[in-house]
């Protein structure tokens, strides 16, 4: 092998931040042997990993195709030095969610975890499933926990708990009082709902095939509890988890509607690259997710 880990970090921390200067300052290196490492590795294999512009740097097309390959090896050499370092060489975890696993179970899992763990770094994101499969898959982020479904060849997802949207609307409302809705029903009342990428909103549209363009949505908000002011202020119906909504419905401030007709169902998920190894942290992740919410998964 003609090349060395150290050489593909360097060329990762510059794809990173398209400089030099500043990927030399990250690695604790001069900005000259930063240089000089890429020119060799460049160099050796008669390729140009970046297109220069000045001082800045752009990843060129051969850059973007193994930049994917050079992030899962480095990430497998870091995960084998962890596997000989063994539980005490766990390392700094990245870890995503959607915006209702976020909201509502992303503090007890993280409470869990740090209890077992305290010295072990987490960085929390809170994103749509779209978001957070766009930085696992760009290796942002260990391991992401969804909402969604998704299909990509480089992901790998894993059901993880059972969820239910609900349709919910005020007190109010003329309909609060109904019970069951109809098709009818559903296209009669204005709707405020999740954004188009989020998990929710892929659960909704499905849930609603057929009915859909008929639909009358007057706002798409990222936020649930967006959602459920505009809904307190009567202006039309929502649908969220059950998760997010299970405290108003015990307040009496809002009302579940049903939809015998409907499929509300679906599955929460834990997503990884497939390329990336699974860390000692990772994999202690989902073990303080599964102590929290009584489920077993292996990944």
């Amino acid at each position: 092998m003609s090349f060395t880990l150290r050489q593909l970090e360097i060329f990762l921390v510059i794809a990173q931040t398209e400089n030099i200067s500043n990927a030399a300052q990250i690695l604790h290196m001069s900005q000259s042997a930063a240089s000089g490492a890429l020119k060799t590795l460049e160099d050796q294999y008669d390729i140009a990993l970046f297109d220069r512009q000045g001082k800045r740097l752009h990843l060129s097309e051969f850059g973007r195709a193994v930049r994917p390959e050079a992030e899962a090896l480095l990430e497998k050499a870091k995960a084998f030095q962890r596997r000989l370092a063994g539980k005490q060489g766990m390392g700094p975890l990245a870890a995503g969610a959607t915006q209702t696993i976020g909201h509502y179970l992303l503090v007890d899992i993280f409470a869990e975890f740090s209890a077992k763990f305290p010295q072990i770094k987490v960085d929390l994101e809170v994103a749509n499933t779209r978001d957070i499969c766009a930085k696992v898959l760009n290796f942002d982020l260990d391991i992401g926990m969804i909402e969604g479904e998704v299909n990509h060849g480089q992901l790998i997802t894993t059901p993880w708990q059972h969820d239910e949207l609900v349709v919910f609307t005020s007190p109010e409302h003329p309909l609060a009082q109904k019970g069951e809705l109809s098709d009818e029903d559903l296209c009669s009342v204005p709707w405020i709902l999740r954004e188009a990428g989020s998990g929710t909103r892929q659960a909704f549209d499905s849930a609603m095939r057929g009915v859909i363009p008929d639909l009358n949505i007057l706002l798409e908000l990222q936020h649930a509890e967006a959602i459920k002011r505009a809904v307190s202020l009567n202006m039309g119906f929502g649908c969220l988890s059950r998760i997010a909504l299970k405290s108003d419905f015990e307040a009496g401030r809002f009302v579940p509607l049903s939809v015998p007709q409907r499929d509300l169902t679906r599955r929460l998920f834990i997503v990884r690259h497939k390329d990336k190894a699974l860390s000692a942290s990772a994999e202690a992740w989902v073990e303080a997710a599964n102590t929290c919410f009584s489920n077993t998964i292996s990944l």
